[in-house]
């Protein structure tokens, strides 16, 4: 049996704390093994345990809930031998970052567990897209993750002030979150991204092409992930990380590469949205009607910021667009919801039409 110092010794470098080990507690009795999984493909999963990385079949906790299967990042129970060997259980997890699928069951995805940061990676080599960003930051904040937007391929951007503009209106799109501007080629940022995920576990998001591959690559100081050159037409690239892979950083904390993500969808993130709309949550507490949808109401702050010109109307319509899916997503599988939302439409659809009657009678 592996000493617990030497489980500490192995597995620190991965995230191994005093709370996982007590966490882990009723399954040493079992004689099994604590690990940490690091990639996942086709019901089997890698595990780096303190006597090395092993291959363990995940068929005993794999439930017909799409939440609940084992996820690179999660902490495991795995059996000490056998063939096949299993994986007997996974520790509950602290956050687990999830998006919605694009079936239409409204089915969630985890992409990624136990993570303490997410690391947006964003190409500068197309234009920006900030509706793309204010999404992958409802679903990192909605999981507990701290949000960091990374700019990458910075030094395609060759004048200093276009690329301070560049940091800023994604900071205007970001409140709270760190943005930096990061070229992997010439290593600017790079310090500075190195300080902020050297501590704990970040997952690392983005559209294929963004440079995720080569910003992991920089990270870890090894060309560990494969890489390939992006479209020039649109910045895109092929898929090349294909799974969800699991590296420990030479100078401290861990990193979830994922595969390049071409549908972002919120699941159940309305907290997350409020987050990254924090401004315009502040605004609507000040308009005369608690429900106030920030359209034509009277007395609506939110409005009066637009008109003002203190609030984009881009945010605003962002955010709308946002709730409304999120709140299509969680009505798909809550019927109390869904009746709500009907009330809400057929209330909504009357006071129109009274208020056409009243106009069609002032105009008689």
């Amino acid at each position: 049996m592996t000493s617990s110092s030497a489980v500490y010794s192995a597995l620190a470098p991965y995230g191994w704390d005093d709370d996982w080990a007590d966490a882990f507690a009723p399954y040493a009795t079992e004689g099994l093994l604590p690990g940490r999984v690091v990639r996942v493909d086709r019901g089997q999963c890698d595990v780096v345990t303190a006597g090395g990385t092993v291959r363990a079949d995940t068929a005993f906790v794999t439930p017909h809930d799409p939440l609940r299967v084992v996820c690179t990042g999660d902490w495991v129970a795995v059996e000490a031998g056998g063939n096949p060997r299993y994986v007997r259980a996974y520790l509950p997890r602290r956050t687990a970052f999830v998006r919605s699928t694009s079936s239409k069951r409204s089915d969630g995805q985890i992409l990624a567990a136990n993570v303490e940061h997410a690391v947006v990676a964003v190409s500068l080599a197309v234009e920006l897209d900030l509706g793309r960003v204010e999404r992958f930051l409802a679903l990192a904040w909605e999981c507990g993750a701290q949000p960091v937007v990374v700019l990458t391929k910075a030094d395609l951007v060759t004048d200093p002030v276009t690329l301070a503009h560049l940091v800023q209106d994604v900071e205007n799109t970001a409140p709270g979150v760190p943005v930096l501007g990061v070229s992997a080629h010439s290593g600017d940022g790079l310090d500075v991204l190195r300080a902020l995920v050297g501590d704990g576990t970040s997952v690392l998001l983005g559209q294929s092409g963004a440079g995720k591959s080569t910003l992991a690559n920089a990270l870890i100081g090894a060309d560990v992930m494969d890489v390939r050159a992006a479209r020039d037409v649109d910045g895109k690239g092929r898929h090349t990380t294909t799974t969800r892979n699991l590296l420990a950083l030479p100078g401290g904390g861990v990193l979830i590469d994922t595969p390049g993500l071409r549908g972002v969808g919120l699941y159940d993130a309305g907290s997350g949205v409020g987050q990254v709309f924090a401004e315009i949550e502040e605004l609507a507490e000040r308009c005369r009607f608690h429900d106030c949808a920030h359209e034509s109401e009277p007395g609506c702050a939110v409005r009066s910021a637009v008109d003002g010109g203190d609030l984009p109307v881009r945010r605003l319509e962002s955010y709308r667009k946002l709730l409304r899916e999120n709140q299509w997503i969680v009505a798909k599988t809550d019927a109390r919801l869904r009746a709500e939302i009907r009330r809400d439409f057929k209330r909504r659809g009357a006071e129109g039409r009274a208020a056409m009657q009243a106009k069609q009678g002032r105009w008689a």
